[in-house]
């Protein structure tokens, strides 16, 4: 069993025709991911690399292709109302891969998303791979491994690390989420490890957090109180200044809170192993298994 995505995903690619659109939609194409149209308005009829039917709207690639999920290359000035646009048409899955969207916009979507089946999952995020089934996203496919440990993170390269050090000590992943870095976003720590819990393929989680906001200490206490799996984290930032945003645009420790020493403390209280150096993800997943 695969959460978000599998082999049963029906792609839709918001933004096919854009560069980095094309690029990434070659792919996911070539990694297996079933991409059954794109959406470019104005570009209706066209086909993408000569397979793929581009629409001028999702509704078309929900009626015509039997769209189920949906990822986003496009502009950030667009990306909100192309969230919209996917979740109003009832997508189960919608991974936003733009960078810079207004707060105030996803203030609002947050809100729209309160009342529908659509997950999202980003934005400012690599997206999502259940390796050897499908990839949803911006990630390198090489280096995953199908298997049992579940990774999410607000950090991309993060879990490109995370995941090349599992897959060197020959552990695999079952699903792998960036959730993004943003102040708002769809998918949070707990959605993912409450999704874990449930897998039966999961046996352990590797989460991957970063200064800033109460993310991290809010999923501690989920762990605590809920999980009967081994989670393994690691907090980047620990050499930050307070009052200085370092790299995302949640990664701000405020009025003295979101300290990667208070994370750590509270993720240490609440059963979770917590690793000092990113360098020491994989071995400390190695020791937990065993």
């Amino acid at each position: 069993m695969s959460i978000l995505i599998d082999k049963n995903t029906r792609l839709v690619v918001q933004g096919i025709t854009g560069g980095e659109g094309s690029f990434h939609t070659r792919q996911m194409i070539e990694y297996g991911t079933n991409v059954v149209a794109g959406v470019t308005p104005g570009k209706g009829g066209q086909k993408f690399d000569d397979k793929v039917p581009v629409y001028n709207t999702v509704a078309d690639a929900v009626e015509k292709e039997g769209a189920n999920a949906a990822i986003i290359f496009v502009p950030p000035a667009f990306a909100a109302d192309a969230i919209l646009e996917s979740a109003g048409n009832n997508l189960g899955v919608v991974v936003c891969i733009a960078e810079g969207i207004p707060t105030l916009d996803m203030m609002k979507i947050y809100q729209y998303l309160k009342n529908r089946s659509t997950r999202l999952v980003g934005p400012n995020c690599p997206g999502v791979i259940s390796p050897g089934k499908a990839k949803v996203g911006i990630m390198p496919g090489f280096i995953h491994k199908q298997g049992s440990v579940g990774v999410v993170s607000r950090s991309g390269t993060l879990t490109y690390e995370a995941v090349h050090q599992l897959t060197e000590l020959g552990i695999g992943q079952t699903t792998c989420i960036g959730i993004g870095g943003d102040p708002i976003i769809g998918t949070n720590f707990v959605d993912a490890l409450s999704l874990y819990e449930k897998d039966p393929e999961t046996k352990a989680v590797v989460m991957i957090g970063e200064i800033g906001g109460s993310a991290e200490e809010e999923a501690g206490l989920f762990v605590k109180e809920n999980m009967s799996k081994p989670v393994i984290s690691f907090i980047a930032g620990q050499t930050a200044p307070p009052g200085r945003r370092m790299g995302h645009a949640g990664a701000i420790i405020a009025g003295g809170k979101g300290t990667a020493a208070e994370k750590m403390s509270v993720l240490r209280e609440c059963g979770v192993h917590v690793c000092e150096s990113p360098a020491e993800i994989g071995a400390t997943v190695a020791k937990v298994l065993k």
